[in-house]
């Protein structure tokens, strides 16, 4: 009886300490949700902006007819110029394989668009990214300004940053600094990096905003706590292209 005891007493203890185990090597919260968003960075021939932007309009349609563009912003303020950022949603990773098959197939709009626009392109990139699971893509009420400010993390995932993260943000939408329409996690790409994307009116109603926010102790609180988990971050100011369905 003293040996089932022992026994019993042993696997009792194993159990309590397995969920510790394991939730220490977690890296957040599980994804549950197989809709993902691809974003795509082209960098262009400072001669070939407008030119690469113009057929893009005249032919985009040939694109959205295979899969959902959420928006498309040429890149203001922020790092190299000439370039366009755009995010693309599907339903999940299959979806895209079969999109990407069909307009491999797709003559009109590889005549039209693809075959013309690559002599333009210096550069393309991609970065399979996730909405957070505390956060719905919002449409902001009319036309503005975005920003995509993107922050590396500490190794580890939302399960080391994530709770300080969010505090930070909401902090600042709660406060009417400005309208967050979504918060991206990266899945493939440089890991552990998130994706803010703001609207604002415009570029000086985003920078009084901005002012603001450091002097409210609320904000700086919350933000002084996520900085404990930052490694290093950047930002875009994104100027939406007359056929982004975000204005």
């Amino acid at each position: 009886m003293l040996v089932l005891r022992s026994g019993l007493t042993r696997a009792l203890a194993a159990r309590k300490l397995a969920p510790q185990v394991c939730s220490s090597l977690a890296t957040g919260p599980r994804q549950y949700d197989g809709t993902f968003y691809e974003f795509r960075t082209y960098y262009l021939k400072p001669s070939k902006m407008n030119e690469f932007l113009e057929n893009t309009k005249k032919n985009i349609h040939l694109r959205t007819a295979h899969s959902e563009l959420v928006g498309y912003w040429s890149v203001e303020f922020g790092g190299t110029m000439n370039k366009v950022f755009h995010i693309w949603k599907y339903d999940n990773f299959g979806h895209r394989t079969e999109v990407r098959k069909a307009l491999a197939k797709d003559k009109e709009w590889q005549e039209q668009y693809l075959i013309p626009n690559l002599a333009l392109i210096d550069k393309q990139e991609s970065e399979i990214t996730y909405l957070v699971p505390w956060c719905k893509l919002e449409k902001p009420p009319k036309e503005g300004v975005y920003e995509l400010a993107t922050f590396q993390m500490k190794p580890g995932g939302p399960a080391l940053w994530g709770d300080p993260f969010k505090r930070a943000v909401h902090t600042h939408v709660n406060r009417g600094y400005t309208k967050l329409v979504g918060v991206f996690h990266a899945e493939y790409g440089a890991l552990n990096r998130v994706h803010v994307l703001w609207w604002n009116e415009s570029a000086d109603r985003r920078a009084a905003g901005r002012h603001q926010s450091h002097e409210d102790p609320r904000v700086v609180a919350a933000v002084r706590e996520s900085v404990n988990y930052l490694v290093s971050q950047q930002n875009m100011l994104l100027l939406p292209t007359s056929f982004s369905p975000l204005k």
